[in-house]
């Protein structure tokens, strides 16, 4: 019985990293908003390559140590490529007045560039499926073709097919 949990789970993680590297579908811009609360469309898009990082508030922290080394290495950077975040509040069990605060608190500090989704604007238009208590890590081309999508804990695997997705477009 254990070995067939065992081959079922092997099974599910390989699929799990197929569904993440054939992602490949068109999706148009949409409109989110600023931490402001100003309506505005997904930065660059269409004129260059875009990873955006996804996430639920509640599990902000999901892939901390991966985005930290991307972060503190520069290994996602190159001309053709920009990253921000979109805050999934739709989902969030936190006060989204005090999401927004930290996170104005925090791109002040780092000058990053934070949008919100409170509708699921994002995951609903491009079919994402459902991102709730997920951090989302979607690398979509000038094209808008996403060509990677991984939701929740990143394994070993999905964190080399990610670079291995984004060295095309450096």
């Amino acid at each position: 019985m254990m070995k067939q949990w065992s081959l079922l789970a092997a099974l599910l993680l390989v699929c799990g990293v197929a569904t993440a590297q054939e992602q490949m579908h068109k999706v148009e811009n949409v409109v989110l908003k600023g931490l402001d609360g100003s309506q505005c469309s997904l930065p660059m898009f269409g004129e260059k390559n875009l990873i955006i990082f996804y996430v639920d508030p509640d599990r902000h922290k999901q892939n901390e140590a991966f985005t930290y080394e991307m972060e503190e290495h520069h290994l996602a950077e190159g001309e053709e490529i920009v990253g921000f975040g979109v805050l999934n509040l739709k989902d969030s069990m936190l006060p989204n007045v005090l999401v927004r605060t930290i996170a104005r608190k925090r791109t002040e500090k780092n000058g990053a560039t934070v949008l919100v989704d409170d509708n699921r604007t994002l995951s609903t238009a491009w079919g994402l499926g459902d991102c709730n208590n997920l951090f989302t890590l979607i690398l979509v081309s000038k094209e808008g073709e996403i060509s990677f999508l991984g939701k929740g804990e990143l394994t070993e695997e999905q964190q080399k097919a990610f670079y291995k997705a984004l060295d095309q477009y450096r």
